[in-house]
């Protein structure tokens, strides 16, 4: 869909109302989620976001696609057989989206657990994905497997494998899936009120806003889906309901492969409070991770990392990896999402269930908590709870399938390298054959990243840019994985912007000077502050 298709589309909401089955609103995984479900059962569904889509949480999670053992060490086994078996399914069904990543853990004298113990959860890890993939080494090899990594009191070390992704491809790539098959969904599009009808006040639609123009209408459905996460109180909020929500930080530092080469995900916990933190690679870069705090900042605002969290970061690589001397002066940029978790009343937010939840408001379903991994499932589960409203067409169908292009078809002499087809197959499916068509020039990559100017090109054509900032911090990572933001690319980039989406001069300056100032404020590191007392956790 391009800036046409999407005008086109609010203006059949304006001249021409419909009573939909379902109207999501969310932009993110969960809300890509169940417009994918809706269009699986045939349904009628749109689906709006305030902001760009994956522009919250879903686009600065941690990337991880895994069962998540630290569930499983607290019991959770439910949501970790469920994670587990869904991290399969997008493995086979993604491939080049959902990539294989091995973690490595070291075990240290006196440290819990030791790794005989954590060698025994992963059987049972292992056991719930179906194949066995863990192996315990001596400390001596330490060297080969993770040069750098703290050796006094190391006893052994285990790896085990999980996934990766790039989250907001995984919501685009969900979107288009949804699209393919009828569903419907607006970026920069604002839920502003709950209607209600009837005696019993049952909520009837919602009046949206384009943001863009400042024009509303009034859209009507069968029942409405809260998919907005760590905003979901926002509407709810409306119906006089009580928040339910406890809005959590996590941080996290990028650096430049060559500055801080590591081939696992290594996890490791910080010598201050004990938190399991972590060390891996991503898209040609580095990545550290992740901080747990309760988030304060204003939500209709990127998150932001703090020069609080930026300390806590640095001392817990630099305990872990001592020999590498990582500093400020290292980090290419930083990243901060919140984590849409149902709060319980826990002291410690780290504690806190990760499990979704949901509720029915007359109408209004809203759904909140859950994990990246189990996006379909909780969409599963928000259907199931809309389905009194949709005469039981939200009860489960035969085919499960989130990705109907799992296959790699793979073109020899096309001048694509095979790695790359692979890559494109699993960002973008069907679709990918037009990207392999532009040949050498299409593949030709971006700088040090891993992004080609035919990706950039695609995006300005089919994936509702509205933004600079959504083309470089969500359709692509140029911003992200490229120094100062990308800053030596905007002339060629903002060409193409010109030539494809039509911009004059003046608004080319006026999308540089916004992107500018959204990097350098929530991607940039602050500031710097002495190092704060107590834990980040």
């Amino acid at each position: 869909m391009n800036s046409a298709d999407r005008e086109t589309l609010w203006q059949q909401l304006r001249q021409h109302p419909v009573r939909w089955d379902v109207l999501i609103v969310g932009g993110g995984i969960t809300g890509a989620g169940v417009l994918r479900e809706c269009t699986r059962r045939g349904l009628k569904a749109l689906l709006v976001e305030q902001q760009d889509f994956a522009w919250g949480t879903s686009s600065k999670s941690s990337k991880m696609v895994h069962g998540g053992l630290r569930y499983l060490a607290s019991g959770q086994f439910g949501l970790t057989r469920d994670s587990v078996r869904e991290r399969q399914r997008l493995l086979e069904e993604a491939p080049g989206l959902v990539d294989p990543l091995q973690f490595l853990m070291g075990h240290y004298k006196g440290q819990f657990p030791p790794g005989f113990i954590f060698n025994r959860v992963l059987d049972v890890y292992d056991l719930m994905a179906g194949h066995r993939n863990h192996r315990r080494f001596p400390a001596r090899e330490v060297s080969f497997l993770a040069p750098g990594l703290l050796e006094n009191g190391l006893k052994s070390l285990t790896q085990f494998g999980d996934a990766v992704t790039d989250d907001a491809r995984l919501v685009l790539r969900v979107l288009q899936e949804a699209r393919s098959e009828g569903g419907c969904a607006l970026n920069y599009v604002k839920a502003e009120n709950v209607l209600k009808g009837g005696s019993e006040g049952r909520v009837r639609g919602l009046t949206l806003q384009d943001t863009l123009s400042g024009d509303r209408v009034e859209v009507e459905a069968r029942v409405v889906i809260n998919a907005t996460g760590a905003w979901a109180d926002q509407l709810r909020g409306q119906m006089g309901l009580a928040g339910q929500i406890r809005p959590l930080r996590g941080s996290h530092l990028v650096l430049p492969q060559w500055r801080f080469p590591v081939s696992y995900s290594v996890s490791y916990f910080h010598p201050r409070d004990k938190r399991p933190v972590f060390v891996f690679p991503w898209e040609g870069t580095t990545v550290i991770g992740t901080t747990d705090l309760d988030h304060d900042q204003d939500m209709q605002s990127d998150a932001r990392i703090t020069a609080e969290e930026v300390n806590y970061l640095l001392e817990g690589i630099r305990h872990a990896f001592p020999s590498w001397r990582i500093t400020r002066e290292d980090v290419l940029c930083t990243w901060s999402g919140i984590r849409p978790v149902v709060g319980t009343g826990s002291l410690d937010p780290s504690k806190e269930k990760r499990e979704h939840s949901i509720w029915d408001d007359q109408g209004l379903i809203t759904v909140a908590g859950g994990k990246l991994t189990t996006f379909r499932l909780i969409a599963m589960d928000v259907l199931q709870a809309a389905s009194i409203y949709l005469e039981g067409q939200g009860h489960t169908v035969a085919d499960s399938r989130i990705f109907k292009a799992g296959r790699v078809a793979i073109k020899p002499d096309c001048g694509v390298a095979v790695d790359q087809q692979k890559r494109w197959w699993g960002r973008y499916g069907e679709v990918t054959p037009q990207l392999i068509a532009g040949g050498s020039p299409a593949a030709r990559r971006i700088g040090d990243s891993l992004v080609c100017w035919g990706e950039l090109d695609y995006a300005l054509q089919h994936e509702a840019v509205c933004h600079l900032d959504d083309l470089l911090l969500r359709r692509t990572r140029l911003g992200q994985l490229l120094p100062q933001g990308a800053k030596d690319y905007l002339p060629e980039i903002g060409l193409r912007c010109q030539r494809i989406l039509g911009w004059n001069d003046a608004q080319l300056r006026t999308e540089i000077d916004r992107y500018q100032a959204i990097y350098a404020r929530d991607f940039s590191l602050p500031p710097l502050a002495q190092p704060a007392a107590g834990a980040l956790s």
